[in-house]
């Protein structure tokens, strides 16, 4: 009897071993909830955005249709510089040097305007990458929680069906001998069964700040984004196909390949809530989410490339 006493006493220490080092596991999560993604001062933008009526804007710049693109156009109004283009097009007809002088100028606050545009394009995907990144790492956690949980359970199974066997061996009444290889039996099969959890753990992952939900609700302006970053998200014009939003063609993605095309249950999700109980799966589809914006966010320097290129054919 002392032999089955130690031997369950072993894995009584077992299990209080993998307990600690699973508690650690959590207290590392529980750091990682609060959000070190987002500016340390919220900015208060100008609480304006671009006309959408893009049709009668490009309409009211056919003159300088020759020298810029649509998008270019759509661009310059966003940033309140399509005046400066208008003068500089006329001090172009006068070779005096002070025209030269202002158009360099003219050229010089539109480039400060541009400046501006892209340093709020790479914070916003700064922002979607470093919220990537750390949900990845929670993501890794539940991963690494869920193959520790499953090989622990299979060692139960094992370390149950042993010990049912030595303690069947070393106990000479046969009614208590059966009774310890029955129960050692279904404790083995419970341990096995758990395995098959297919959903596995969950861990609590809070954010007040979410982005994405501003995405997928796609309201009229989002106090999340500066107004530029969220006008070029939501103007047609600035898509491929010029038919649906950048935004809208990403939603319609992550409607098809993150939920299976079910809007109800996209509608629930805790991704685009404040915060709730996540699963690997969950975890996994956040962070894939996030990349894309990171990816939509940083396409729209091309666009910046383009007018900065037609600005440089104005001036030449």
């Amino acid at each position: 009897m002392k032999k089955l006493f130690y031997f369950f006493a072993f894995l009584g220490l077992l299990i209080s071993c993998v307990s600690k080092k699973n508690q650690v596991i959590k207290q590392n999560i529980l750091i990682l909830k609060d959000s070190y993604c987002k500016a340390p001062f919220k900015y208060n933008y100008v609480n304006k955005l671009p006309s959408y009526n893009s049709d009668s804007i490009i309409a009211a710049n056919q003159e300088l249709k020759g020298t810029f693109s649509d998008q270019s156009i759509l661009i310059l109004n966003a940033l309140d510089n399509l005046d400066e283009v208008h003068q500089i097009m006329e001090l172009k007809k006068d070779t005096s040097l002070e025209s030269q002088v202002k158009v360099l100028q003219l050229k010089s606050k539109i480039n400060s305007k541009i400046t501006i545009a892209l340093t709020e394009l790479d914070a916003v995907a700064a922002e979607f990458d470093c919220e990537g990144e750390r949900v990845a790492q929670i993501g890794n956690y539940v991963d690494n929680l869920n193959d520790s949980r499953n090989n622990k359970l299979i060692l139960y199974s094992i370390v149950t069906g042993a010990a049912a066997s030595i303690a069947g061996g070393i106990i000479k009444d046969n009614a208590w001998s059966n009774a310890v290889d029955i129960g050692g039996g279904v404790l083995g099969a419970g341990f096995g069964l758990a395995t098959l959890n297919p959903k596995g753990k969950k861990v609590e992952f809070i954010h007040q700040r979410n982005l994405l939900r501003d995405v997928w609700k796609e309201k009229l302006e989002s106090s999340n984004f500066p107004p530029f970053v969220w006008y070029m998200y939501t103007e047609k014009k600035f898509s491929n196909k010029d038919e649906k939003p950048v935004i809208e063609s990403i939603k319609k993605r992550w409607l098809h390949f993150q939920f299976d095309n079910d809007l109800e249950a996209a509608e629930k999700s805790v991704i685009f809530s404040s915060g709730g109980f996540y699963r690997a799966d969950d975890l996994h589809n956040r962070a894939a989410m996030l990349n894309q914006m990171q990816s939509a966010t940083r396409t729209i320097n091309q666009n910046i490339n383009y007018l900065l290129l037609d600005l440089d054919r104005l001036i030449l």
